[in-house]
Parts: structure tokens; C-alpha cells; sequence
């Protein structure tokens, strides 16, 4: 091979060296101009969805917007501002017994289970009216249950007083109460199968709406605001005249038909 063509393929394999780099260098570029976008965006979408769930956090839940709802719709056969004052009885009864409870409350459950009937009988009797205040306070701890059965309380209250009595018993009876950690209230559907066992609320197109759309929700907040500011502390708790009803153990409501009884003829007396 001759210097002269020697020179020539020593210079073409630099050229060709030198077009490889400059395509490898644009190859580069680009790659880094790709990571650089393609990191913008990760961050653009990460600070979009941070902001987003920010948003969406701030926004009130479908609770908070029935406790500020100024349109309210109460349910019939109650009364006084936005319909919280939910009172049974014959008008004629001169005493009224006022009862506290929450739906999901455990001890709730254990007092109508062993009151409950006595209760219903004394009120059928005139022997007084009965005052049903609802909380939603265990709620607080996590769910909605409370809310939700208070506000199907309501849909049964505007069906008939006969038809609160007997789906408020249901609710807290053996049969369909669940444990506390358990939220079973918050699904319409297990509300409508308790209200099933009820005879005036089986198969009852507008109770059953009203359940379904949360006709009564709003309703339901004010009723819980109602028990917030009447200083109860605990459920159940029955008051008579602004005094409150405990049994043998004077702090606690009675937790026997004897307690009961006893405590009762008291307050009726005084």
C-alpha cells in the first residue's frame, strides 16, 4: 500500500470517527433534553396532584354540607325549630321523659333492649310523653353510621310516630345492633333490611326514598346539634324536668325494669 493511500484511509477513518461522535453527541443531547422534560412533567404532575388531593381535602364532605344546609326539610310529626323536638305520647300526659341516645352506642342497645317495652307501655298509658333526642357523637371515631341511621329515623318519623317507636327499637335490638367498631348503619341497604322487620315501613316506596336520597340528612345534623348543646355527656341519659334519671348507682341511667320504675315514679312525683 502506497504513503499516499495509507494518509487517505487514516484521514477517511477520522472523518468517519468524527461524524460518529458529533452523532453521538447530538444522540446525548437529546437524551438529556428528554430527561429533563420528562422530569418537568413528573414534577408539574406531582405538584398537579399534590394540589389536586390539597383541593379535594379542603372540600367539606357530604356531611358538613347537611350540617351548614340552610334548607331543611323536617320530617312530619315533629316539632320546633328545624323539627328536633320529636315527642310521643298522648298530649294529655302531663310529664315527658326525655331520652338521649346514639344509634351505633353499645349501651344504648342494652338499655332498650331491657327498657324499651316498659318504656312503650308507660307511654301508650299517658303515664308520660316521651322526648327522643338523637348524637352522633361516636361517629367522631371513625364512620357515619350514626348520621345515617338518625337521618332513616327521620324517613320513619314521617311515616308515622308508631313507625319511629318500632324502627328504633329494631335498630337496637339483638337481632340487627352491631358491635361498635362495626359501621354497619352507614349502608342504606342494611337500614332498609332492618326497616323490613317493621310492618309500616316494609316495602314503603317513600320511606325508602327518603332513606336512599338522605331526604333527611340535614335534619339528621341538627337533631345531633340539638343533643351537642344539652350538656349530656354520655348515652343513654333520660331527664325529667331538666333533672336528670339514674339509676341505684345515681350516675348512670337505670339499667333494670325495677331501676327503672323506681327512678320514674320519683321523677313523676317531684
Amino acid at each position: 500500500m502506497s504513503a499516499r493511500n495509507n494518509k487517505a484511509n487514516k484521514a477517511a477513518a477520522r472523518e468517519r470517527l468524527r461524524i460518529e461522535r458529533e452523532r453521538q453527541a447530538k444522540k446525548e443531547k437529546t437524551r438529556r433534553q428528554l430527561v429533563v422534560i420528562g422530569s418537568t412533567a413528573a414534577v408539574l404532575a406531582l405538584a398537579g396532584g399534590i394540589a389536586f388531593a390539597v383541593m379535594q381535602a379542603n372540600e367539606p364532605t357530604h356531611w358538613e354540607e347537611a350540617k351548614n344546609a340552610k334548607n331543611i326539610t323536617t320530617p312530619k310529626n315533629t316539632e320546633g325549630t328545624d323539627g328536633t323536638t320529636l315527642v310521643i305520647g298522648k298530649p294529655e300526659a302531663k310529664k315527658t321523659l326525655e331520652v338521649y341516645e346514639d344509634p351505633r352506642c353499645p349501651s344504648c342497645a342494652s338499655f332498650e333492649q331491657q327498657l324499651g317495652e316498659t318504656i312503650e307501655k308507660d307511654v301508650a298509658a299517658g303515664k308520660y310523653k316521651l322526648r327522643f333526642v338523637g348524637a352522633t357523637f361516636l361517629d367522631n371515631n371513625g364512620g357515619e353510621g350514626s348520621k345515617n341511621a338518625l337521618s332513616a329515623l327521620g324517613a320513619a318519623a314521617d311515616v308515622s310516630p308508631e313507625a319511629f317507636t318500632d324502627f328504633k327499637a329494631a335498630l337496637y335490638s339483638k337481632k340487627f345492633h352491631p358491635q361498635e367498631g362495626k359501621d354497619s348503619f352507614a349502608d342504606d341497604s342494611y337500614l332498609l333490611k332492618v326497616a323490613d322487620s317493621v310492618e309500616a315501613l316494609k316495602d314503603n316506596a317513600a320511606f325508602e326514598k327518603n332513606v336512599e336520597k338522605g331526604t333527611f340528612d340535614a335534619w339528621a345534623m341538627k337533631m345531633s346539634a340539638a343533643f351537642d348543646k344539652s350538656g349530656v355527656g354520655a348515652t343513654p341519659a333520660l331527664r325529667m324536668d331538666g333533672k336528670t334519671i339514674t339509676g341505684a348507682d345515681s350516675k348512670y341511667a337505670p339499667a333494670t325494669v325495677a331501676e327503672f320504675n323506681t327512678a320514674i315514679d320519683k321523677a313523676l312525683k317531684g
